[in-house]
């Protein structure tokens, strides 16, 4: 077969980056930027330039369908038709019984649109229930709800160009520079050429975002909507409001003025622990810019006070008239590739299709007549959301659940809960490209799902972009698209509820799932009557809305000041500060806050199969400010045990001086896929806004002890195929009181592990999984009274393998300085022998990988920056940002702060 080039999308966070993928014989060969794509114009981050690599092994994919008759019997291969008549027969059952609530549907933001469609037509057109919610309802449902209470309509009224517009930018609970870095490019971009302009961070963490402000106002957590009405009081007492613009255009600004007297830039400082003086800043430079543009994430959506705090950063947008005009407006940034595509077609719980309300009479009969099904069918009542849905699955309430391409036995809050629900359900259908998620082993069914590169639709990104999603291979197996299960499915389920109706799912492609949800979007506010898969495929995204006849769509909404409600008018709201749910006492000090890596994403199922997206942060740790762990008598590599009221999981600790007293952090990726726990869900609250219903996943009280786990394990092998030796391995890790597993450059697998006594059984099973025997190659040293054991292995003049187990410090720093020689690959030209001689393995100590892309180390950085050589010479010699760019402002914290200090 010869070489294709496939133009597509990527498929991690909501920029939408356009990506052209290279296949060859059936293969994912390579991946470049799309230079045309209006959303990146060729740039892509770490985690897209290693998409091809992460697609080279199908390891680890689910292959075949498979399904058990009982939750004590290990799953069997079966054909499709037999998985999905087995499903369809036990949903109707369980719907004649129980009634169309009794089951649910929980889908993705990394679905296409067209999926969501199917999934969203299947549970409301023919099952009949509003029980479908998405993993999107933990990423933007706050969002979702600020946007439509204030403005009548759910999507952000701003573009990307903004970007390059903006005089004042206010990040507020978006570590940026990591989570979105291709769109933090275009900002530093910018900022070069307006050198004027003016940026401020609210984030209790000093990340590499907050180290580039101009301003940084790092807050208690929660505080948030203390420190917005703090920063409207003052621009109120100072009159930088557009009271012209209030009265024109905007509702309930007396209302908020009265609340708002209260909060004085000095008591909102109280509250977030800044100095009033900042506050008074903020509010200047945001209300005196020409433009001000506000970007915010999960910070601000992932808390039992969500809404308000959207709402209140929406005030100050609506107050100073800063909106609806280049470079100006509250910006939402999506944490998904298509969570936006999943709200356009009503895939959740609490919407219809196209923007529509479940609890409008009219809206049901529009959506039941499209759908060509009774109106009575359209339930009135709003479905469970994702929280209280799994709380009704624990209950017994909900019988069967229906997981597509997401992992709630990771993500979601309070994962003993999760758990429980998943446990106590008759039936759970599972439907994933990967088959060794924390979910999966909770499934009765098992479908097998086509993955990134391997299905045809679209999605729609955080401007409202639509872009062609195209395959450039087969799926692997007998996986399927997403699309294609849904329709099938949907077919047996209507059979069996309703036989007398005609094919609800007789599409002949994609492109005629895509016509049939732009149809009613149709005099919306995200009419898409102009745009189809003609266009799209001559010219390119388009953004929405985009009216027939229309040659392209609005970049900005309500340009005109006319908002999608009745009157036309926005409306301010007054929502009092509410510290976060769960409170900090004597024995739960510390305020845990999660967040993401750079170059990891989501529960890691794809970006944990590329050993080189491990490079900058290899192992979980849990950061904790230096003082905090003094007082504790605890040091950076101890092991810390991590409790809430909920749960508990044991990291390493790592001290952390970008971090507020009295504040914890841990990245939120690491799944029992790569730790013996949940990770940092096992701690977290199921609190929920009660207006989004969004959980409070950002926030939790926890305390931290020192973990006594004396007994340590450390092994590391090189290996061809690292997805099937995590497979191979992931079952051990429950066992013990810490283990961990990560993958590092030139195909090395490394496992840590810790528990209170030595484990010889764990050990010999796990040994048996490496296939380390004894033998030419593989040397062994043993102390059964000590507990020890170490085995090494070559591989011609290179290490290959090594397994250190036992309890002194001397026996670890030698399994330590063994394994940078691994790591390194160098030869060995020493006796064998000597690996078992601790003085004999010296070896420098692991340097921290800065940038992924050029694997350029720490050492070498503040080796040229202590010479002299300035940003450019340094990224000239070494090459370390000048591919993704994601390191960049990594770099330039430390040459500041290596300036600071000389």
């Amino acid at each position: 077969m010869d070489k294709m080039e496939t133009r597509s999308t990527c498929c991690y966070c909501g920029v939408g980056c356009g990506v052209l993928i290279e296949s060859e014989s059936g293969r994912i060969t390579g991946v470049r930027g799309d230079p045309e794509h209006p959303a990146n114009f060729g740039r892509l981050c770490g985690k897209g330039l290693s998409l091809a690599a992460s697609a080279a092994s199908d390891s680890g994919r689910a292959l075949f369908p498979e399904m058990r008759q009982d939750r004590g019997e290990p799953r069997r291969r079966v054909a499709w038709d037999e998985a999905l008549d087995a499903a369809a027969d036990r949903f109707a059952d369980i719907i004649r019984r129980h009634g169309p609530d009794a089951v649910a549907f929980y889908a993705s933001g990394q679905l296409l649109t067209e999926d969501y469609y199917l999934f969203n037509k299947l549970a409301k057109g023919v099952a009949g229930t509003n029980n479908i919610d998405t993993n999107s309802r933990l990423c933007m449902s706050s969002a979702v709800t600020a946007y439509k209470m204030a403005f009548g309509a759910d999507g952000p009224p701003t573009c990307y160009e903004d970007l390059e517009s903006a005089g004042c930018v206010l990040f507020a609970g978006s570590n940026m520079a990591y989570a979105h870095p291709v769109l933090f490019r275009r900002l530093e971009d910018a900022r070069r050429d307006w050198p004027d302009a003016r940026w401020i961070v609210v984030d209790p963490r000093r990340t590499d975002t907050a180290a580039m402000a101009d301003l940084h106002l790092q807050i208690q957590p929660g505080t948030d909507v203390a420190l917005f009405h703090g920063m409207l009081h003052h621009l109120i007492w100072e009159r930088l409001i557009d009271a012209g613009y209030i009265a024109a255009h905007t509702e309930g600004f007396d209302a908020l003025k009265r609340m708002v007297r209260d909060y004085t830039p000095k008591m909102a400082a109280e509250i977030c622990g800044v100095r009033a003086e900042d506050i008074v800043t903020a509010a200047e430079w945001f209300g005196r810019s020409p433009a001000s543009l506000s970007l915010y994430c999960m910070g601000l959506n992932q808390s039992s006070q969500g809404t308000a705090k959207n709402l209140a950063l929406i005030n100050l947008h609506l107050a100073t008239g800063q909106i609806g005009r280049p470079g100006a407006g509250p910006f939402s940034l999506t944490g998904q590739p298509n969570a936006m595509g999943g709200r356009e077609v009503g895939g959740m719980a609490t919407m219809l299709a196209a923007h529509r309300d479940i609890a409008n009479p009219d809206h049901r009969r529009e959506v039941a007549a499209h759908w060509g099904v009774p109106e009575s069918r359209l339930s009135s009542r709003p479905g469970l959301p994702a929280v209280a849905m799994f709380e009704a699955l624990a209950r017994g309430e909900i019988k069967a659940v229906w997981i597509v391409c997401t992992n709630p036995a990771h993500s979601l809050p309070d994962l003993a809960m999760a758990r429980q629900a998943l446990s106590r359900a008759e039936l759970v259908v599972v439907q994933d490209a990967f088959a060794e998620t924390d979910t999966t082993a909770f499934a009765d069914i098992l479908l097998p799902a086509a993955s990134w590169g391997e299905k045809e639709g679209t999605v729609t990104n955080s401007e409202r972009r639509v872009s062609r999603v195209r395959a450039a291979a087969p799926p692997p197996g007998e996986a399927r698209p997403d699309g294609w299960i849904a329709a099938e499915f949907g077919r047996r389920l209507a059979a069996r509820l309703h036989p007398d109706e005609a094919d609800h799912f007789a599409y002949a492609d994609a492109r005629q799932v895509f016509d049939e949800h732009r149809a009613l979007t149709v005099g919306r506010d995200l009419d898409m009557g102009g745009l189809d898969y003609a266009l799209l495929e001559a010219r390119g995204p388009q953004q929405w809305p985009l009216f027939a006849g229309q040659a392209e769509g609005q970049a900005r909404r309500y340009v005109d000041g006319v908002f999608a409600t009745d009157d036309g008018k926005a409306r301010f709201h007054a929502i009092d500060y509410r510290p976060p749910a769960d409170k900090i006492s004597a024995h739960y000090p510390f305020r845990l806050i999660t967040g993401r890596l750079r170059d990891q994403w989501h529960g890691m199922s794809r970006t944990g199969r590329v050993p080189s997206l491990f490079s900058h942060s290899p192992e979980p740790e849990l950061r904790m400010h230096p003082e905090d762990a003094e007082r504790r008598n605890l040091r950076d590599g101890d092991l810390v045990r991590v409790a809430s009221k909920r749960g508990q999981w044991v990291l390493p600790l790592k001290t952390d001086g970008d971090l507020t007293r009295g504040c914890v952090f841990a990245a939120m990726h690491w799944s029992r896929q790569f730790l013996n726990s949940g990770g940092s869900n096992e701690a977290t609250a199921s609190a929920v806004d009660g207006l989004s219903f969004q959980p409070e996943l950002k926030h939790a009280a926890v305390k931290v002890e020192k973990a006594e786990l004396p007994w340590r394990v450390l092994a590391a092998l090189r290996h061809p195929d690292l997805p099937a030796l995590q497979a191979e391995l992931t079952p051990l890790l429950g066992e013990m009181g810490y283990a961990a597993i990560s993958l590092a450059a030139g195909n090395v697998l490394l496992l840590r592990a810790a528990d209170s006594a030595a484990r010889p059984d764990w050990l010999a099973r796990l040994l048996d999984a490496l296939a380390l025997r004894p033998g030419p190659d593989v040397l062994e040293y043993r102390d059964d009274g000590r507990g020890v054991l170490k085995r090494v292995a070559w591989d011609a003049d290179k290490l290959a393998g090594l397994v250190f187990a036992g309890g002194g410090l001397a026996d670890r720093d030698a399994g330590e300085r063994l394994l940078q020689r691994l790591l390194d690959g160098e030869l060995w030209q020493e006796p064998r022998l000597a690996a078992f001689s601790p003085g004999r393995t010296g070896a420098a100590k692991r340097d921290r990988i800065v940038c992924q892309c050029k694997q350029v180390g720490e050492a070498a950085i503040l080796d040229r920056l202590e010479r002299g050589q300035d940003l450019m010479a340094l990224k000239a010699e070494l090459g370390c940002g000048t591919v993704c760019g994601a390191c960049a402002p990594e770099l330039a914290r430390m040459a500041a702060g290596l300036a600071q200090n000389a």
